[in-house]
């Protein structure tokens, strides 16, 4: 399975972004699909899991803020953070069984 993350930059806080991770080697409909986030120093913080029968999960820092979704037709997982702060700043990175991308840096910032 191979992950890519993508959608990061600067934003200005109370901004949005919408993060994707699109999968190649597997079909994201029938799997779960997590995002976590690690700033320097710190450890991995779960953000949000869909589940593969599209239930979903979030973290309490994003919970609220946050909406995760699939799209079955282009094998990618969304998560779209909206009214960002400056903690909100960390890389994130989605996974699926046990692959992980290479992490998209998000900096909230004005």
């Amino acid at each position: 399975v191979q992950l890519v993350e993508s959608g990061g930059g600067l934003v200005q806080p109370g901004g949005s972004l919408r993060l994707s991770c699109a999968a190649s080697g597997r079909a994201v409909s029938g799997e779960n699909v997590q995002w976590y986030r690690q700033a320097p120093g710190k450890g991995r913080e779960l953000v949000a899991v869909i589940g593969h029968l599209g239930t979903t999960l979030y973290g309490d820092s994003v919970k609220v803020r946050a909406t995760i979704s699939r799209d079955n037709a282009t094998n990618t997982v969304h998560l779209q953070i909206n009214n960002l702060k400056p903690e909100d700043t960390p890389i994130y990175y989605c996974t699926l069984n046990l692959s992980w991308g290479q992490g998209t840096q998000v900096t909230v910032s004005s």
